[in-house]
């Protein structure tokens, strides 16, 4: 490390990069997306970062961070978000839970939905769609006749490409594999692009993407039945996760299931609204507050 005009330099390349600029941008993280950095991971934010710089046709870090702090700096933040995260997923990551909502969960959902009742499945951080997809195959299995019936898997993502990707539903035949044989006859061979495939328009209509930040709004007003969120809080610090947890006890049916990631735990004020009932798998406690 170097000091630069009495400042720490955490990473020295084309734009010096320093404590003060790493503060800025983990300060305007944890306030756009709830992400807390630390500064082990400077380099990660400078080589990430830097190729927005280029982009931008910008000098500095400080120019990056008076844009991205600015009232005008909205489009930016959201990139800046979307290149500070990691979209880690796959279809049918953590089987077990898939294993859980299809032998568990579902035969009581599938009779809600065939009396006429209302389900809802919400993956509240979707990625590029192959966690819903997966929900909805599951769903499948033990409802075929699901797009007939009042059944509708919510999908969100802060990072509205993922969102764009995941609405399109196009996935290489080399992350369709674990998807079993039954599954995969809701997809297509792609014209014009081999060793791709499109998920079915029943398949798609099944689940419905948008934009959402878990840390803002939320627009939803009815209840769910099942919440996947997983492998995002971990990102949070504390009273975030808290907060998280706060927000979904009250939309969750009660008995309604919550899948987190391996490595987080429901904590905070809101655990007593939750009890486990396998791995990183949660139900909704029965007259919960």
């Amino acid at each position: 490390m170097t000091m630069t005009a009495g400042r720490e330099t955490l990473v020295d390349g084309e734009f010096p990069f320093t404590q003060a600029d790493f503060r800025h941008i983990a300060s305007a993280l944890h306030s756009h997306a709830g992400i807390a950095l630390h500064e082990g991971k400077a380099a990660l934010v400078y080589s990430r970062l830097a190729k927005r710089l280029r982009t931008l046709g910008l000098s500095n870090f400080a120019e990056y961070i008076a844009l991205v702090e600015s009232p005008q700096g909205k489009d930016e933040r959201q990139a800046m978000t979307a290149a500070l995260t990691t979209n880690v997923t796959r279809f049918y990551r953590e089987p077990h839970h898939f294993d859980h909502l299809r032998d568990v969960v579902m035969p009581k959902l599938a009779a809600t939905a065939r009396a006429g009742g209302r389900v809802r499945l919400w993956s509240a951080a979707c990625s590029n769609g192959q966690e819903p997809y997966s929900m909805a195959l599951t769903v499948l299995e033990k409802l075929p006749e699901a797009n007939d019936l009042d059944v509708r898997i919510l999908a969100t993502d802060i990072d509205p490409n993922m969102v764009a990707e995941g609405r399109l539903g196009i996935y290489s035949d080399d992350l369709l594999a674990p998807v079993p044989a039954s599954g995969r006859r809701h997809f297509s061979p792609v014209n014009g692009r081999p060793g791709y495939s499109q998920a079915s328009e029943a398949l798609r209509r099944m689940v419905v993407f948008n934009e959402l930040n878990l840390i803002g709004k939320w627009p939803m007003k009815g209840m769910f039945d099942v919440i996947f969120c997983r492998n995002v809080v971990i990102y949070f610090d504390d009273a975030t996760q808290e907060m998280i947890w706060s927000r979904f006890a009250p939309i969750l049916s009660p008995g309604g299931a919550l899948y987190i990631g391996h490595s987080e735990r429901v904590s905070g004020p809101s655990a007593g609204a939750f009890k486990t009932c396998g791995l990183t798998t949660y139900q909704r406690t029965e007259g919960a507050a």
